[in-house]
């Protein structure tokens, strides 16, 4: 099976930068460089297994599809979508944040 490339949305871009920022500032630049090739390696895990990612939140928010993947060494969410080519990511959470909330958030529906 072809491993189906990540498409980043704006929110999750956003998302990224800032926690690249917060790392860099609250550790080291060279911890920030490491989120950054973690998340590269769950976006190539993800897109050669979709359904790894846990479904918890689809189910509890009616977000048909959504799936989240907890990111190795990191306090961070990958939250994404699984379609026919690509890989949707949705958005990269902090693990403490108020993950229902932000999903909620109009500014990202599910679409």
């Amino acid at each position: 099976m072809k491993r189906k490339p990540a498409v980043l949305r704006a929110r999750a871009d956003a998302d990224i930068e800032a926690a690249i920022a917060y790392t860099r500032t609250a550790h080291s630049p060279t911890t920030a460089l490491a989120l950054l090739d973690a998340l590269e390696q769950a976006f190539v895990l993800l897109g050669e297994q979709p359904g790894v990612g846990s479904p918890r939140y689809a189910e509890l928010l009616d977000l048909p599809g959504l799936r989240v993947w907890s990111l190795s060494g990191y306090p961070y969410l990958v939250c994404y979508l699984e379609r026919a080519d690509h890989l949707d990511i949705w958005r990269v959470l902090h693990a403490k944040r108020d993950i229902p909330t932000s999903l909620r958030d109009p500014d990202s529906e599910i679409g």
